[in-house]
């Protein structure tokens, strides 16, 4: 018998100065917000100030906007951008990769250490646990814009969504709820205080190992090295996880993990001024984050046309017009 779900969901929730806002969208500002809380809270534990946090949380924002369009454009929608290079920087035209979300997190976070003299495992490991959170909330958003759909079937929890013929897995839900169980896990784990890299290695093993059996209820359209893509990236992300934590067992084996002590930070050096420029620049992120929708970029008018009568990319860019392939459209 086939699943009585239907999925009704308006995956917009309004507008502003020419722009669509979604739910996709929201759930990057609502992630990006509990990374800033997150670092609030512990901040006091690895030496970083208000002015620290600001900057952490802007590379991030930025890492994952840049990360997460890139690799779509590249490895996923390739053969429509190279026609439209003007459009790639245009996000809010959709097409956002999760594994190019998680490679610009690495990168910024990389280049946020090094910027201020942190360490690069000890942030990591406090990063992953929103990180976990943003990735679930994200999961949320693609539902509710009706993307990411899984292979038919007629289990009793089936969807039919509103662009798919039949009932399908909701193999994006599944995903969310495999990342909600990560952000547990790490939690727990984070109790005994392990080793440094521990937790970022536990996320990286279990994010990619887990997706793979998420995947396999998931149609993919493009393919990597003769697997799907999205496959591809999560057996390299398993087989990298587990590498890392034989490696950092090893030398917690034979270095046992210090607790930091709360360790004394001084606010009265900072450049209030500056102090303010990031707040207005984080905040414009968390509002542009609203913008992003998360479906492929050629295909947001004729999949949210038929809710929006009219819709284009945005009122801003009404015309995109080009050569689509026949295997994108």
């Amino acid at each position: 018998m086939y699943g009585p779900f239907i999925h009704r969901i308006d995956p917009v929730f309004g507008e502003f100065a020419g722009f669509y806002l979604w739910f996709y969208g929201l759930s990057y500002s609502l992630g990006f917000l509990s990374i800033f809380l997150w670092f609030k809270r512990v901040r006091r534990q690895f030496g970083l100030t208000i002015d620290d946090i600001y900057s952490l949380t802007i590379y991030l924002a930025v890492g994952v906007l840049v990360g997460g369009r890139l690799i779509e454009v590249f490895f996923y929608e390739w053969p429509y951008y190279q026609a439209h290079l003007w459009q790639i920087p245009a996000v809010w035209l959709g097409g956002m990769s999760t594994h190019g979300v998680l490679l610009g997190v690495v990168v910024t976070t990389g280049l946020f250490c090094r910027f201020h003299g942190k360490s690069l495992l000890l942030i990591a490991d406090q990063l992953v646990i929103p990180g976990s959170y943003l990735m679930g909330m994200g999961r949320i958003g693609n539902f509710i814009d009706g993307q990411i759909v899984g292979s038919i079937t007629n289990i009793c929890w089936a969807v039919q969504f509103p662009d798919a013929p039949g009932f399908r897995h909701p193999v994006v839900l599944y995903d969310g709820a495999k990342n909600f169980f990560i952000l547990g896990l790490l939690l727990l784990l984070r109790r005994f205080k392990p080793a440094p890299g521990i937790l970022t290695a536990h996320f990286i093993f279990w994010y990619g190992f887990l997706r793979i059996f998420v995947d396999l209820f998931r149609e993919y359209p493009t393919n990597l090295f003769g697997i799907a893509t999205g496959q591809a990236f999560n057996i390299f992300m398993a087989a990298l996880g587990a590498l890392l934590l034989f490696r950092f067992s090893r030398k917690g084996a034979a270095k046992a993990y210090k607790v930091l002590k709360t360790l004394s930070v001084s606010e009265s050096s900072t450049d209030w001024r500056r102090l303010w420029l990031k707040r207005i620049v984080f905040a414009s992120l968390l509002l542009f984050s609203l913008t992003l929708p998360s479906d492929w970029t050629q295909d947001i008018p004729a999949r949210y046309g038929k809710r929006h009568a009219g819709m284009h990319y945005s009122r801003l860019y009404p015309h995109v017009e080009g050569n689509i392939p026949d295997s994108l459209k």
